[in-house]
């Protein structure tokens, strides 16, 4: 038996984009429309000004575009900042198992390797098929958060596969990327917890800024130390806390993981995704909002404890705080009968009467939910009014689910209205032609210089 890292090498160097099938490569493009979607409308963000003032220091012989500002700096660093506008939303996919995230983060990492080796289309869908199947089969296999560590520490090893896949790196150098990579970025659970930072939406942009630096470095020849799983220094000792094994990947008959990721519909956490369907089914049944006594809801022990695990989801004092707040959002559907990023703004989350019914939300597990989790998300919401009624709605798989996908027209609709003020509508058209033939397009650099608007 190989190590690990040559069992994910020899996957990744092997993989060609005449192995996908039909459906799997639709829904990468469908995953690309969506997540360019969320760049552009997280271009504006706080910490993607951050990220993105900071490329604009560096120059590069091997220039990479960052999106929005269409200026060329390091390949690291445009991946930083372009996986920042990705995540700064809350509003790109996700994957749930024993662990969760948002495999969509690592394509950051796909995008800037490919412009620099000038890809094509067809090497970007199959990088980023290859990062989803690294990152879900990695959070089928184990569960790092309940040792204090981030999901993002799966996510720095998709990244690396899907930048070396891009680049075109050689199996033996993935080998040495992966080493490097998993050796040095092991990220702590703290980011996501109690008074929520910055940093939240930065996290996975790390991962795969240094995954793209430690391609660059295997590319030249560095090594790595190994085995970084199974040494006694390595992963199973002192992240996991146990050897374990990773199923067959996807190809040969056997389905890809990338088929199994979900959409939002909202822009905020994952695990909040079905409460806030279920309350805005249940809003239109009220007599009145101002007539809400009590809010119960009914979910999944994990998402208790992401979601309103902590004092602060009841009292978010910034953005990141109040879009990972099961309250929160369950008290903005109910009084605004929606939730969009505007809602989280600090005019919303300051409001006195808005935080009084966030005070009246109630968050409790359901068994029931923790038996289906995590093939389904199930929430239930229970809204009681002070005149006693009381009005119920269950919702297991939300809009955007893969047992309950939006079509390729709800995708392109959420993709223009995030693009809607940046971009002229010619534009959109243009960029979207490309996304959905993408297999046709000859250098991807084409299309990321597209993303220019400031």
């Amino acid at each position: 038996m190989g190590t690990i890292v040559e069992y994910l090498s020899d996957y990744a160097a092997a993989l060609r984009f005449e192995d996908l099938p039909p459906d799997v490569v639709h829904q990468a493009k469908r995953l690309l429309v969506d997540t360019l979607g969320c760049a552009v409308g997280g271009f504006a963000g706080e910490p993607s000004a951050v990220a993105c003032a900071l490329a604009d220091t560096v120059s590069s012989r091997q220039p990479a575009t960052v999106l929005g500002s269409g200026r060329e700096t390091s390949p690291d660093l445009a991946t930083f900042a372009n996986g920042v506008m990705i995540r700064y939303l809350d509003f790109n996919d996700g994957y749930t198992s024993k662990e969760s995230g948002h495999p969509s983060d690592a394509i950051a990492a796909v995008l800037s390797p490919a412009e620099v080796a000038h890809g094509d289309g067809k090497s970007v869908i199959t990088a980023t098929v290859l990062a989803y199947e690294v990152f879900c089969r990695f959070c089928d296999a184990a569960s790092v958060r309940a040792r204090g560590f981030d999901h993002v520490t799966w996510g720095v090893i998709a990244s690396t596969l899907g930048a070396a896949k891009a680049m075109g790196l050689s199996r033996e150098q993935m080998i040495q990327a992966l080493n490097l990579s998993v050796a040095a970025n092991i990220a702590l659970y703290q980011t996501r917890i109690g008074d929520v930072s910055l940093w939240k939406g930065c996290a996975f942009a790390n991962a795969s800024r240094n995954a793209v630096f430690a391609v660059l470095l295997a590319s030249r020849g560095l090594t790595g130390p190994s085995p970084i799983f199974e040494g006694k220094g390595g992963f199973f000792n002192a992240v996991s806390g146990k050897p374990f094994a990773l199923p067959p990947f996807g190809g040969h008959g056997r389905p890809f993981k990338i088929l199994e990721c979900t959409m939002k519909q909202f822009p905020l956490g994952l695990y909040s995704q079905t409460v806030v369907q279920a309350a805005l089914e249940v809003r239109p049944q009220l007599p009145s909002v101002e007539d809400i006594q009590e809010v119960n809801i009914q979910t999944l022990q994990t998402a208790v404890n992401i979601m309103a695990g902590d004092a602060e989801k009841w009292h978010p004092a910034n953005r990141e705080t109040a879009d990972h707040s099961m309250p929160y959002t369950a008290a903005v559907a109910l009084r605004y009968g929606t939730v969009e990023p505007r809602h989280f703004g600090s005019e919303y989350w300051r409001d006195p009467r808005l935080l009084e019914l966030v005070q009246k939300v109630k968050v409790r597990v359901s068994e029931e939910a923790n038996r289906r989790a995590p093939e389904a998300m199930l929430s239930i919401v229970e809204v009681v009014t002070s005149a006693g009624q009381r009005f119920t709605a269950a919702v297991p798989y939300h809009r955007g689910h893969w047992k309950n996908p939006m079509s390729d027209h709800e995708v392109e609709a959420k993709f223009r209205a995030l693009t809607a003020d940046p971009l002229a509508p010619a534009q959109t058209d243009a960029l979207l032609d490309r996304l959905w033939n993408l297999e046709q397009v000859k250098d991807i650099g084409e299309v990321i210089r597209m993303f220019r608007w400031s």
